[in-house]
């Protein structure tokens, strides 16, 4: 049950020019760390603020990167990047991670964005992987204690969406300026479970077991829909303020949940995450892929309104997902829908001229020339992720 040779060779080859461009163009040579923003040409922004975003995604990449093939020599960048995080962005006074440094490294927003502490797990947990540093594993620990501590709705369930500086209440929790100010959100949710499933790997604690079975819960029963969508914006008692789907989040859930119920060893779970996953692939491709054009962005349920946009990051989460689905079923819809999106990527996203992925183009395939290559929201974690994942299922 494979693909094409052809099709491996093209992953092996585009997985060594994201390796190799974001080894080359992210570290900030005048101002330590890594920079904070490179334009649609490839340029460097100059004094751009820092976001964690992308230096927590970083070092996910680069560990993951590494593990993946060491011959891409990404232990000595990796290792850099964990040390940035623990000299600039940890917060030493009230624990976890500051959002947004200064080019300098100075805290400009030190708010506690729970996805940004998830990311934080994500990321030390992989590059305790190659690098054996305790430490590493002890601040991943930490952090899951912090969300733990401070984020759980112990009356509601889920978990808040962001606090101040000392963790205290946050009037503006939103994740971006295009978010909903909503205190509990999937998205959030989301990189938390992968987050604690990643450090089950390596930390098999049972409050941890029971903190991803809750998440595991909360997204089967809380966030899905009827019609196999995930619902996207809730207030603190789970009253829906939102009526948009987003395609990219419904396929990468999809697969993470299946990959959650793996790390708890529950056969009956991971059944019922498998159901739901081939349940939403199909969902997903009547609503938001089109043979030969992609992967649409969301669908606005109020007006029907279909964002045709085609962002980089649900492409490849597409492809995953739907490979998933293919394992599962053996059904060609899904391995044909793989290697389509994969030809659209290849010729519609995927920058010959400056390098790395276009964020997004238009209907007509025409990218936006005011997105960035390298910013707060745009690393190689998606990208990398994906091909590594395609990859080791041929191995």
């Amino acid at each position: 049950m494979k693909y094409p040779k052809s099709f491996y060779q093209s992953l092996v080859t585009e997985l060594n020019s994201i390796a190799s461009y974001w080894k080359n163009n992210s570290v900030d040579q005048e101002q330590g760390g890594f920079l904070g923003q490179r334009d649609h040409f490839n340029n460097i922004v100059s004094n751009a603020n820092k976001g964690i975003i992308l230096n927590t995604r970083l070092l996910w990449s680069f560990s993951t990167l590494q593990q993946h093939n060491p011959d891409f020599n990404l232990k000595e960048i990796a290792e850099r990047s964990f040390q940035y995080l623990k000299n600039y962005f940890q917060d030493k006074e009230h624990g976890g991670l500051f959002w947004e440094l200064s080019a300098e490294g100075k805290p400009v927003q030190p708010k506690k964005q729970i996805y940004a502490q998830a990311f934080g797990i994500y990321s030390l947990v992989e590059y305790y992987k190659i690098s054996h540093d305790e430490k590493a594993k002890d601040w991943a620990i930490s952090l899951f204690h912090l969300i733990e501590k401070h984020a759980l709705d112990e009356v509601e369930n889920g978990y808040i969406e962001a606090f101040e500086k000392d963790w205290s209440p946050l009037t503006d929790v939103r994740l971006s300026e295009k978010d909903m100010n909503a205190e509990k959100t999937m998205n959030t949710h989301l990189h938390i479970l992968e987050a604690y499933t990643s450090l089950l790997e390596i930390y098999p604690d049972e409050i941890l077991k029971k903190a991803l079975e809750n998440l595991i819960d909360l997204f089967l029963g809380q966030f899905l829909n009827k019609d196999y969508n995930f619902e996207l914006f809730f207030d603190k008692k789970w009253n829906l303020i939102s009526n948009e789907i987003s395609f990219g989040h419904d396929i990468e859930a999809a697969w993470l949940l299946i990959e959650a119920a793996k790390a708890l060893n529950e056969k009956a779970l991971l059944e019922i995450t498998q159901d739901t996953a081939v349940q939403i692939a199909d969902r997903f491709l009547a609503l938001g892929y089109k043979k030969g054009e992609g992967v649409f962005n969301e669908l606005n349920r109020s007006n029907n309104h279909l964002d045709t946009d085609r962002h980089w990051w649900p492409q490849v989460e597409a492809m995953v997902g739907l490979h998933y689905a293919y394992q599962l079923t053996k059904h060609e819809k899904y391995k044909n829908a793989v290697l389509d999106i994969w030809e659209y990527t290849q010729h519609h996203l995927i920058d010959r001229k400056n390098g790395e992925w276009y964020f997004r183009v238009n209907e007509e395939n025409i990218p936006y020339e005011n997105e960035d290559k390298l910013s707060m929201w745009k690393a190689p974690y998606h990208n990398s992720r994906a091909l590594t994942i395609l990859l080791k299922d041929n191995s």
